[in-house]
């Protein structure tokens, strides 16, 4: 396992490219979920220099604050509130170019003006989110929903 990322420049998709493989091995033979997703935010945010990277898990029927990269964020998110919770109650990737136009967008950072929220699924349901917060609008596509996707499949769950 390497403790050490390479960062690349160039478009979006030569950047997940060089990615995908480094999370690969960060992952290698570690099976503690914690580690895995605090490597995998450290790693995306490391790579992109988002706002925010994070996961929220689903515990006791709300999403709550996991391991994340960024400013202090809210804690809970009750299912179906804001971007995190509608993703998790429509067990659905959400982008969201502007976060001003998303009717109950919880507003954790004023700085986030775009957003990505990726379940994270196990046995078939969704165990948590993946958010990605952009301090500028209309980061994300399906690129980034793709690529999102195929790395948290690497998560050993």
């Amino acid at each position: 396992m390497s403790e050490d990322l390479i960062v690349v420049g160039g478009d979006k998709q030569s950047q997940y490219d060089n990615l995908l493989p480094q999370i690969k091995g960060l992952l290698e033979g570690e099976t503690d979920l914690i580690a895995n997703l605090a490597n995998v935010t450290a790693a995306i945010h490391q790579q992109f220099e988002h706002l925010w990277v994070g996961f929220y898990l689903v515990k006791g029927g709300e999403l709550v604050l996991g391991p994340f990269q960024g400013p202090i964020a809210c804690t809970r998110i009750k299912k179906g509130k804001g971007v995190c919770g509608t993703a998790w109650e429509k067990a659905t990737t959400l982008i969201v170019p502007d976060v001003e136009q998303f009717p109950g967008h919880i507003a954790c950072s004023s700085l986030s003006k775009s957003e990505i929220v990726v379940p994270l699924f196990h046995a078939g349901t969704v165990m948590g989110v993946l958010d990605v917060d952009s301090a500028e609008l209309g980061t994300f596509d399906e690129t980034d929903n793709h690529y999102l996707t195929a790395i948290l499949g690497l998560i050993p769950l």
